[in-house]
């Protein structure tokens, strides 16, 4: 057998190694220095310190912005943590025919977000199915104009992310479901637990970790949207542009020929500290065990110290 180069695992990687350097690291650290400097695609770029952040304090639009996307996130995440755990629980049972309504649910996710936003959009419209059928009914005398105002046409985004997301989650659900001991249910239901109680006390549990993982990328993928309001507003962000995300309002501060990039990366760059937060909370919370340990150590160590010290003076 033919003994491999020492370099052969270096060789393997390099391809890994470029490619993030190149499309993932470089771009960040761009991105970085960009956010300083008064960039724009047809000057030099001017150091400026802190006045893209400081303006970014006065300005109406991220204000705007910030608003919708945190709004995003304290809707889309209790939604899209317990929808799909429910909705999993429900196609978990192994019964005949299960497989395709698991395969309906799941649809959306491959279905792409541009055309089923455009889909959205007429369902949502003036002239629309859903005014159509509140018409129908007697339920409005005019149409709704949800795609005309602000928190309206938030709510519509939201509705479509979460429609669109469920079958996803659904998923991860469905795999860490299968390690939920069976027992540990007839064992509650033998004490007189009942399925309420059951589903907090055994299934709620019994996922915590996969829980976590699916309540941060709810969290960073809803700071993040971009298709669902964009699509739906026409690349307009609503009435005065008060429904626009961070990412719609970085992408239009940013385009063109006049664009202001330094600004845009100054908003990158605060975007990205904020999606950082889940991700650091749920660290913690991953690691708690281990951190009070860590902690316990530490204060037993000092208490030593503190106690040979002692005796030390006291010789």
């Amino acid at each position: 057998m033919k003994r491999q180069s020492w370099y052969t695992p270096y060789l393997l990687v390099l391809p890994a190694v470029v490619w993030v350097l190149v499309f993932a690291l470089w771009p960040f650290l761009n991105t970085v220095i960009l956010a300083f400097t008064d960039a724009r695609p047809l000057r030099p770029a001017t150091f400026v310190g802190l006045a893209n952040f400081a303006k970014l304090l006065e300005d109406e639009r991220f204000g705007y912005a910030l608003t919708t996307s945190l709004v995003y996130v304290v809707v889309c995440v209790p939604l899209l943590t317990f929808l799909p755990l429910l909705l999993a629980m429900l196609v978990h049972a192994k019964i005949p025919g299960i497989g395709f309504f698991r395969t309906t649910f799941y649809f959306p996710v491959i279905a792409s977000a541009v055309v089923v936003a455009i889909v959205w959009e007429f369902l949502f419209s003036g002239s629309g199915t859903i005014n159509a059928a509140l018409k129908f009914f007697g339920l409005a005398d005019r149409p709704i104009e949800f795609l005309s105002d602000r928190w309206l046409l938030i709510g519509c985004a939201i509705g479509l992310t979460v429609w669109k997301g469920l079958g996803y989650y659904m998923v991860v659900y469905l795999a860490a479901l299968g390690n939920v001991g069976r027992e540990l249910h007839e064992a509650a239901a033998m004490d007189g637990a009942g399925r309420w109680r059951r589903f907090w006390s055994v299934t709620v549990p019994g996922v915590r970790g996969p829980m976590m993982l699916v309540s941060v990328l709810v969290c960073v993928g809803a700071m993040r949207v971009f298709t669902e309001l964009y699509v739906l507003s026409n690349g307009s962000g609503g009435p005065g542009g008060r429904a626009m995300s961070m990412v719609m309002l970085i992408q239009s501060m940013g385009k063109g020929l006049n664009g202001q990039v330094g600004y845009a990366s100054a908003i990158s760059l605060v975007l990205f500290l904020f999606t950082l937060v889940p991700l650091a909370v749920v660290g913690v919370l991953n690691n708690s065990d281990t951190i009070r340990e860590a902690l316990a150590t530490r204060r037993a160590t000092r208490a030593v110290r503190a106690a040979r010290r002692a005796q030390e003076v006291a010789r």
